[in-house]
Order: structure tokens, then sequence, then C-alpha cells
């Protein structure tokens, strides 16, 4: 019997941009995240929801990456932020 594989690899042409969902605390702010980790990376921020109790928001941020490993690692680097909740 064959396994399925259900991990498919991207195929995007780099470099290009790409988005992420941060979810952060309500009173944080998207914006001063964003520049923590991205620093002088050309980025955009822009809200998208609260959670239902409004204790979170969660914000489109929209980076230029330059390949699979970039994109990644800022998935990686955004994680690891103690101010960001969730990242998708």
């Amino acid at each position: 019997m064959e396994k399925a594989d259900n991990t498919k690899e991207l195929k995007l042409d780099y470099p290009c941009n790409w988005q992420y969902k941060i979810i952060i605390a309500k009173e944080d702010d998207a914006k001063k995240i964003a520049k923590e980790v991205l620093r002088d990376r050309e980025h955009s921020t822009k809200k998208s929801n609260n959670s239902s109790k409004g204790k979170y928001s969660s914000h489109s941020l929209e980076v230029l990456v330059h390949s699979g490993d970039d994109r990644k690692a800022l998935f990686d680097k955004l994680k690891q932020h103690n101010k960001i909740k969730f990242v998708l």
C-alpha cells in the first residue's frame, strides 16, 4: 500500500511579495512589532480583525521575499517574537 504525500512544495517566482498573518494582543502595536522583526526591510501592515472577545487583533504583514529560505526564515523570526501569539 502506497502512502500518499500530502506535502507540496510551493512553486513561486522569487523575488515576490508574501503576506503573513500575525495575531497579537489588542493593545500591542503591529507596526512597531513588524519593524522590530524586519528592521530596514520595506513592508506594510494592515489590520484585519479583532477576536470575538476583543482580546486579540490580527494583521496582514506584507514583505518582499527573495527565496523560499528567506520566506521561511522570516516566518520563524515572526514566531519567535514575544508579542506575536500566532503566525499564519
